[in-house]
């Protein structure tokens, strides 16, 4: 049965943006190689650890989650909820959200982190509400309960919900292709500041 919260506008627009999800950081990665900025020490430290927090929420929710969490199945069979899934109930899209912002502190363009904090804000929340729709849809009442312990975003520090195995071998391997990228798109701010464009 599909719950009236995985029918409501919001999650029909958010499963659009599901489905496309790959190509949303694109516009990110374009404005932060092509407009102009002033990267310096400051830019790059700041924007890595953005990125290094941002990527060990990511590492920590695959962990416990396992490598599903990176595929578009809705055959979910377990409604995860420990580990980092304890602290927040998306800490995938929370870490994306700090690495989004980590680049963008990179590129030297003071203004582009808000832009791209507004841009995230506004694609994940559709996102989010056709997950939350879809959880609703398979697990009912489990997953209610779930979300009135656990925050939707920032990590709610306290007592963990549940436990559960934590698998970080195979959370690092499923991030390969993840860290290749990463090491491509530093590669190509290091060369917009060679070139001071």
């Amino acid at each position: 049965m599909t719950s009236a919260a995985e029918q409501s506008r919001p999650a029909r627009i958010g499963a659009w943006l599901f489905r496309y999800r790959s190509f949303l950081p694109v516009p990110i990665v374009i404005i932060g190689l092509l407009v102009p900025g002033y990267q310096y020490q400051g830019t790059w430290l700041g924007g890595a650890w953005f990125i290094i927090c941002g990527e060990g929420l990511r590492l920590a929710g695959v962990a416990a989650a396992g490598t599903v969490t990176r595929r578009r199945s809705r055959n979910v069979k377990e409604l995860v909820t420990w580990g980092v899934f304890s602290l927040t109930r998306n800490p995938l899209y929370v870490g994306n959200f700090l690495i989004w912002i980590g680049f963008a502190v990179m590129s030297g363009i003071e203004w582009f982190p808000f832009v791209a904090a507004i841009l995230f804000a506004i694609e994940y929340t559709f996102i989010v509400a056709y997950e939350e729709g879809v959880l609703e849809s398979t697990f009912g009442a489990e997953y209610l309960a779930y979300k009135t312990k656990v925050a939707r975003w920032w990590p709610r520090f306290g007592a963990r919900y549940a436990t559960g195995e934590q698998h970080w071998r195979e959370a690092w391997w499923s991030e390969r292709s993840t860290f290749m990228q990463y090491a491509a798109l530093v590669a190509l701010l290091v060369v917009k500041a060679h070139y001071k464009f």
